[in-house]
């Protein structure tokens, strides 16, 4: 299993849209927005190179000093299958 937390959604959004945009954007946003962009982007090279898999957003997931943290609000935001 790999995960992979995005630290600079906000730039991103900015560099991509515009700091007007990016600051009209609540951070939740952002974040699910690029997060959602890159796993279609993931799925799709992945797909290319012939890897069969699943992959997931989830919300309520950290790692501090090398432990996994599970949250009260730990949900599945998406899940797919490629």
């Amino acid at each position: 299993m790999i995960l992979l937390k995005i630290s600079n959604h906000s730039e991103l959004i900015a560099s991509k849209l515009g700091q007007f945009i990016e600051r009209l954007t609540p951070d939740s946003i952002d974040q699910k927005t690029i997060e959602d962009l890159v796993i279609r982007k993931m799925i799709e090279n992945l797909s290319e190179e012939g890897v069969k898999g699943e992959i997931s957003a989830v919300n309520g997931i950290e790692v501090n000093d090398n432990k996994l943290i599970l949250n009260e609000e730990l949900k599945v935001r998406n899940h797919s299958k490629f």
